[in-house]
């Protein structure tokens, strides 16, 4: 972590620089130095990130310098004491470059150690002039403020390491990209006739996390919207090869960007069907219905994802107006043989009737699990027992995503015709 990162003189310090300060402050006026700093060590350069200093002009925060011709270093590699009375005692002291300039006459360093044994730099304190008074009891309340200083520190380091390794991740894919996109297929519980596909977001396996923590993972440091519409784009460029149409997961928040818009009017949207987790809030309702409204209008069909499962209440599925309501793998599982998940997708099923929507059950595993489905009303099923999700064959080559659907093109079969708006409650013909 860098505290002095994008920081300069005069703005105003992070709550963690102000606390590092305010020990710095103790330590510079307990022992009588000039100045007393927090580095950070990277291995070949020595930072200073948080300063208290009586000459400012001579210490800095944000100075760097060689890690290996600091006094600190010298400590660490036991050439020198952690207290240093006086600089002229010490000929190895004297050769580096700090005894020249600032002139560094009185020095004290101990280490900052964080929690798992990491050094992540010194605490240290130090005078213009020789300070015979500095005594290993001094070391012992600079250790005590440093100790305090690491508390302080840590959880921005974790948190630094945490965003550093997801871009190390996610950068490269996204340069790539983005995500491989699998289908699986999705079929009419009463035929067994394949009417669609969800197009799915695959990662490298060495990663061993789902594409949920992924995209999670990518929002948190900012690089979500990107990824999420990488793969849109890469699900889009699978039309050509799928059979009905195609389920694309977005987030409303990426929903709500003006390059989704752009992507979308882009698809032949009568071939669509934008998912929308249950799991994802919701901050503008308002927002969500006009930025879909001229999509739905041109064809777009809407299904609210892992009904069942999220923390949303029943809000987000009657405002949206969905035309599909996706039941979660967790209350799927198992049905056959439990009553309480067999009375809760028959509620599911009804409320989805009372909304004229269409019901697609997903983790759909086993035979006994698809002829409980259909006994209860289910429309559609997805899972292994219908397909696991497969990356297609490459076809031959062709524009990858056709032009806006034409209103002559009739809907696709399966998918309910949909509404002209959030808002239109008219009678229309649900079920073609």
């Amino acid at each position: 972590m860098d505290f002095s990162k994008g920081r300069r003189v005069g703005k105003h310090r992070t709550d963690a620089e102000q606390q590092i300060a305010d020990l710095l402050r103790t330590a510079k006026k307990s022992l009588r130095l000039s100045v007393a700093f927090l580095s950070r060590l990277d291995g070949t350069t020595q930072h200073l990130e948080v300063v208290e200093s009586s000459v400012p002009f001579l210490f800095q925060e944000g100075v760097t310098q060689v890690q290996e011709t600091t006094l600190c270093q010298a400590i660490l590699d036991k050439k020198l004491p952690a207290v240093i009375p006086n600089l002229k005692d010490f000929p190895e002291a004297m050769k580096l470059p700090a005894a020249r300039m600032p002139r560094i006459r009185s020095y004290v360093s101990v280490p900052v150690t964080l929690s798992d044994g990491t050094l992540y730099g010194t605490f240290c304190a130090a005078g213009l002039t020789s300070d015979k008074d500095l005594t290993k009891r001094d070391k012992a309340l600079m250790d005590v403020l440093a100790s305090a200083a690491s508390v302080i520190i840590e959880p921005q380091v974790k948190e630094e390491g945490r965003r550093t390794g997801i871009e190390g991740r996610l950068l490269p894919l996204v340069a790539g990209g983005g995500p491989v996109v699998a289908l699986q297929p999705i079929v009419d519980l009463a035929t067994g006739v394949r009417v669609g596909a969800e197009a799915l977001s695959r990662f490298p396996a060495a990663w061993e996390q789902a594409p949920d923590v992924v995209f999670a993972d990518a929002h948190s440091v900012g690089l979500g919207d990107q990824l999420e519409l990488l793969a849109l784009r890469r699900a889009a460029d699978l039309l050509a090869d799928a059979d009905g149409y195609v389920a694309m997961n977005v987030s409303p928040g990426t929903l709500l960007t003006p390059e989704c818009a752009e992507l979308l009017s882009e698809l032949p949207l009568d071939r669509v069907l934008l998912e929308l987790s249950e799991h994802d809030p919701v901050d503008d309702y308002d927002a969500l219905a006009a930025a879909l409204a001229p999509f739905r209008a041109a064809g777009l069909r809407l299904a609210i994802d892992d009904v069942g499962a999220g923390f949303s209440s029943l809000r987000h599925i009657v405002v949206t107006s969905p035309d599909v309501l996706k039941i979660d793998r967790s209350i799927v599982s198992g049905l056959d043989t439990d009553p309480v998940r067999t009375v809760l997708i028959r509620s599911l099923v009804d409320f989805a009737r009372g909304l004229r929507a269409r019901v697609v059950a997903e983790g759909v595993e086993t035979a006994a699990e698809a002829d409980a489905l259909r006994a209860l009303g289910v429309d559609y099923g997805q899972g292994w027992h219908f397909g696991r999700p497969a990356v297609p064959a490459p076809t031959v080559p062709a524009p990858t995503v056709a032009p806006a659907a034409s209103h002559g093109r009739p809907a696709v079969v399966g998918v309910p015709i949909p509404r002209s708006s959030l808002l239109d409650r008219v009678s229309v013909p649900r079920f073609p």
